[in-house]
């Protein structure tokens, strides 16, 4: 594999681990960006756009045959990556005085009290412990994009734990819980806020709603099978039976959960990708993804204007956010996760860089997280959809690749 772009001095193990997923993982194409200091030390990127062999695009000598390369502005959906670049949006409207985390959500939106959930805290939103990750009546896909629907079946939807005393991952219903929220306090679409109070003062390509000028821009994602494993590797890990059996059975939280809308919507439509679904429906490059991660523990010395000069997060937003709200046992993923607000923290299911590290995967694949500690803003973006749903091999041979090149930079 042709491996485009470039590493600082010290980085070269990434390059090396970029390469090795195209042969050892079966990667079709992929983009890996890292900042440190708020200074772009990784900027990588090969493959094709489309990782299936589909000729999606319309004309040009470059697009013939399936093959067109994945570039440098190669953007892509990211699926639950979005969640991380929707959660800013509640802590940024708190540090602004704008949204209390410890009010309860009716406050905001009335209606949403129904069913018993009058008691549910802004907070419990971010960490998953709303108790509604699952629609007794799925939406369609069209329902889903119509910006109405589900904030409706949210809102009437009894809650499947009583809210605050349990967790488990949102996967869908986070979209019509977060932006209705977000709606209600601002006036204006969370799509919207985003591209005007954080892509756009920090130049990033990244959106929820995506324009249709930029349609050219975005890749296709399609499901890959992993190669096989050489015999030598010896056997192949397996789920535990628990977590097999919780994606088996329809009637089990885990299948309702990723069951919210059915039948299960194409991402590649342009209407999903115009739709803004905070849950699963962000378009975003490595490099914006990377740079806002960046610019929520520090500023971007490239930045345009941006309040704290640059800086997203204030120290005490910045702590809230990655501050442990949620862990252990998870109602829908069925092993232990950890959450802060809005945000997935290091542990076994989802490892980061290290404990202070917080940020989002997304089902399949794509990664991005930050490590104050480190000083860095870490993502991965790939259109190769794997099993699985927080920690991708290929992800994870390049976080333990970042983890080896800072640690030979401060021998």
């Amino acid at each position: 594999m042709d491996v485009q772009g470039t590493v600082a001095d010290g980085f070269g193990p990434v390059r090396d681990a970029f390469a090795a997923n195209f042969t050892r993982h079966g990667e079709r194409g992929a983009a890996v960006v890292l900042y440190r200091e708020g200074e772009k030390v990784v900027d990588l990127w090969g493959g094709t756009k489309t990782p299936d062999g589909a000729d999606d695009y319309d004309g040009g000598e470059e697009s013939k045959g399936g093959h067109e390369p994945w570039t440098q502005d190669t953007a892509q959906v990211v699926r639950s990556v979005t969640k991380g670049v929707a959660a800013a949006v509640p802590l940024l409207l708190h540090q602004r005085g704008q949204l209390d985390l410890d009010g309860r959500v009716s406050a905001y939106w009335p209606e949403f009290k129904a069913a018993g959930k009058e008691r549910v805290l802004v907070r419990h939103l971010l960490a998953h412990r709303t108790g509604v990750p699952v629609l007794d009546t799925p939406l369609t896909p069209d329902q889903a994009v119509d910006g109405i629907s589900g904030a409706l079946a949210v809102a009437a939807q009894r809650p499947v734990w009583e809210p605050g005393t349990a967790h488990g991952y949102h996967a869908q219903t986070y979209s019509w819980l977060l932006g209705e929220l977000v709606r209600r306090v601002t006036g204006r679409t969370i799509g919207r806020w985003i591209a005007e109070e954080i892509a756009r003062p920090l130049g990033l390509d990244l959106w929820l709603g995506l324009p249709e000028e930029q349609r050219g821009r975005v890749g296709r994602i399609a499901a890959v099978e992993p190669p096989a494993a050489p015999a030598s590797a010896g056997p192949r890990l397996r789920p535990k039976r628990s977590v097999a059996e919780a994606y088996r059975d329809p009637e089990s939280l885990t299948r309702r959960a990723f069951a919210a809308i059915t039948p299960v919507p194409d991402e590649n439509d342009p209407a999903y990708l115009a739709a803004e679904l905070p849950a699963s429906g962000g378009v975003a490059t490595a490099e914006a993804l990377a740079r806002f991660y960046a610019a929520l523990i520090g500023p971007l010395p490239s930045a345009r204007t941006v309040r704290s000069g640059g800086r997203l997060f204030a120290p005490a937003t910045l702590t809230m956010a990655r501050t442990e709200e949620s862990a252990g046992p998870d109602q829908v993923l069925v092993v232990g996760t950890r959450f802060g607000l809005g945000y997935m923290l290091h542990g076994p299911a989802c490892p980061l860089l290290g404990p202070g590290s917080f940020g989002h995967p997304g089902r399949g694949g794509s990664l991005a997280f930050a490590d104050p500690e480190a000083r860095i803003g870490f993502a991965y973006v790939t259109n190769g959809m794997r099993r699985g749903v927080t920690a991708d091999p290929r992800a994870q041979a390049l976080v333990r690749a970042v983890r080896t090149s800072l640690a030979t930079l401060e021998a």
